[in-house]
């Protein structure tokens, strides 16, 4: 690895270790009712509302509708996802310590399938969150009717506008990546460039002795 390459992976698990302290993603809900809107940042191990009383609200409004409450308790990710980042971090610094090719490759590719599956997984909570109503318990009932905000973007759902969007930890995850992937890049280029170049082809016999007459005639 390049110097360069192991100074952006080093910055890369830093960034990493940011979201221990900073919110992974936002969701966001907008109606006539709360034109302040409700928000709900999700950590990687925790999900707390925007303001102290967002997450109950925002509760009590699915419970309308026949939506599980969300509880931190429920969601196993939330157990599972502080472990995967602190792999993911230290596996970074080692490899920047290291400076070993494979171990970039290896480390890099493991960080695109965590986030790939990281991304899946959200989908799906967001799925069974929006699908498997308690219709028994609901007071609004309308059938067909389905509540699963967006991954990414806006969605409207009934009177209310969600939004979905990484927050400040997932913008700085996405960095994080990049970052990986430049030091991919540095590495593979340094590669090429220490590889010995081929030997140019060597001169005809007949080259050389003509090379030899004219040598002589001088």
């Amino acid at each position: 690895m390049t110097r360069i390459s192991r100074l952006l992976v080093g910055t890369a698990a830093l960034l990493l270790a940011l979201l221990y302290v900073l919110p992974l993603w936002h969701v966001r809900l907008v109606a006539p009712q709360y034109p302040e809107g409700l928000g709900m940042h999700i950590h990687i191990a925790s999900v707390q509302g925007a303001t102290e009383n967002d997450l109950n609200n925002i509760n009590n409004l699915n419970h309308y509708i026949g939506m599980k409450r969300i509880e931190n308790d429920a969601i196993p990710e939330l157990t599972v996802m502080p472990w995967l980042v602190g792999a993911l971090v230290a596996g970074g610094l080692l490899v920047a310590a290291a400076g070993k090719r494979r171990l970039l490759y290896t480390w890099t590719g493991g960080f695109a399938l965590l986030g790939v599956a990281g991304l899946v997984d959200f989908w799906r909570w967001e799925y069974d969150y929006g699908h498997n109503l308690d219709l028994a318990e609901a007071i609004i009932k309308i059938p067909g009717m389905s509540y699963q905000p967006p991954l990414i973007g806006s969605k409207q759902l009934l009177n209310f506008t969600a939004t979905s969007w990484p927050a400040s930890g997932g913008i700085a995850a996405g960095v994080a990546f990049a970052l990986a992937v430049a030091a991919v890049i540095f590495t593979v280029r340094g590669r090429r460039d220490a590889a010995p170049q081929p030997a140019g082809p060597a001169p005809r016999p007949d080259a050389q002795a003509a090379d030899g007459r004219l040598a002589h005639a001088g």
